[in-house]
């Protein structure tokens, strides 16, 4: 079977070489990390301690290990934790944020070269994030006495069928897998059913919301709210991470609505810092009074005090979206009117806003379903959508409370599964393992 696998991913990577060299010419992608991904040639780890060797794709998995981490560090410091990775942009932000850890190349599946891997740093347990299951990569682990968990798993209706085609064969890897942490039980039930033994598969929740607050009265957003003048009675739109054109379109719901709502306050927070200046001309061609948040911050005499005439918070500063979003009353969570595919909802939700967002969401698709299956957010396709949505709202308040309501006890019912999917780890970390291989260069 490795032959086979071997003899396959080589006439892929043939067929694929013109659009791989295109896309090394023109994005600089796949231009590194050759001797990792193609012989194994990992750091090679010199320590006996129990080793945790954590493989997170890109970003997205790369943040998910974040509060794992932490909690590892704080309650298991004895252990051994490296981190691999397949894209650049996720080696890229692993190196900056776990610049302790030994962070490297995920071999590719090769059969030669996950073998090397596995000799160079001898994990306990191999842990692979949401699902990235590579047969060689997981018969390597077991090959070498090294346990296989998944964490955060989940497994769509379409990646379902695709896996249901082929049963018989990842009936056989599954029943490699010592654990699988999942997000919820739909994918508990997939897991299953693709002939995971059902002692391994456990319920967790999902790593994903962890870390959110939901504390509106928490002291940062009481500073920022005293800091742009906020009243009680103040009803706050705030439209974070945005890209172009969201902040044009949020701020022409505002100007249709502020007239017969003169308790409603807009608050803008870019996504990227370098778009600053260009919302502030938007601001300035608008006509509506403004201010920008790096000015109410400032000692000196050009401070500004918070006017009630300036409606329009502009947030132009680093860090402080998360307690921003705690002042909101009403949430639209950018990128996802065009094409970045969405930015974080969790956080307003965990303040129990009434949160929208756009179509164009893949970044956070698991979230966005568990919202929309709670009936916790709102999809608008654009500005005519948003207007109506943000009227409702306050038309309706107890529409808006309920909503954001659901979308809070949709955060808290997940909250916790960093710890569970630890204490997993932890039991299958302290199992007998057999006898590890050696290291070799």
């Amino acid at each position: 079977m490795p032959y086979l696998l071997n003899l396959a991913y080589l006439l892929l990577i043939v067929a694929a070489m013109p659009w791989l060299v295109w896309q090394a010419i023109r994005k600089g992608k796949y231009r590194e990390g050759y001797a990792a991904k193609f012989f194994g040639r990992v750091p090679m780890r010199t320590g006996d301690r129990t080793c945790l060797w954590l493989h997170a794709v890109s970003v997205g998995e790369v943040n998910l290990l974040a509060p794992l981490l932490k909690q590892i560090e704080r309650e298991r410091p004895d252990w051994e934790c490296v981190i691999s990775t397949t894209t650049m942009t996720g080696m890229a932000l692993a190196k900056k944020k776990y610049a302790r850890l030994s962070v490297f190349y995920c071999p590719l599946d090769f059969s030669w070269a996950v073998r090397r891997a596995m000799r160079r740093v001898r994990p306990d347990v191999l842990v692979l994030a949401e699902l990235e299951l590579w047969p060689n990569l997981v018969g390597a682990a077991r090959q070498s006495g090294a346990r296989v968990a998944v964490i955060n798993g989940r497994l769509s209706e379409h990646s379902f069928r695709g896996y249901l085609r082929v049963r018989p064969l990842i009936v056989r890897l599954m029943r490699l897998i010592d654990l699988v942490a999942v997000q919820d039980e739909t994918c508990a039930g997939r897991f299953r059913e693709l002939g995971t033994p059902p002692s391994a598969v456990q319920v967790t929740g999902s790593m994903k919301y962890d870390g959110a607050r939901t504390d509106r009265g928490n002291q940062k957003t009481r500073e920022l709210a005293a800091l742009a003048g906020f009243e009680d009675d103040d009803v706050v739109l705030l439209a974070g991470s945005t890209q172009e054109p969201e902040e044009a379109v949020v701020l022409d719901v505002f100007r249709q609505l502020s007239k017969t709502w003169p308790k409603l306050r807009l608050v803008l927070v870019p996504r990227h810092p370098d778009r600053f200046d260009a919302v502030g001309r938007l601001l300035d061609c608008s006509g509506i009074p403004w201010q920008r948040r790096t000015m109410l911050g400032r000692t000196d005499l050009e401070r500004q005090r918070p006017s009630r005439n300036a409606r329009v918070l502009l947030v132009d500063a680093i860090g402080e979206l998360g307690a921003w979003w705690g002042t909101a009353r009403i949430a639209f969570v950018g990128g996802s009117l065009g094409n970045r595919g969405g930015q974080n909802m969790i956080e307003p939700a965990a303040y129990g806003a009434a949160v929208s967002f756009g179509p164009n969401t893949r970044n956070f698709r698991d979230v966005v379903a568990a919202m929309l299956r709670h009936d916790a957010a709102v999809v608008v396709a654009d500005g005519d959508e948003l207007n109506r949505f943000v009227s409702r709202c306050l038309q309706e308040p107890a529409y808006a409370a309920s909503l954001g309501d659901r979308a809070r006890a949709l955060v808290r019912g997940q909250l916790g599964a960093t710890e569970r999917t630890f204490r997993l780890l932890a039991t299958l970390a302290e199992k007998p393992l057999a006898s590890k291989g050696r290291a070799a260069a």
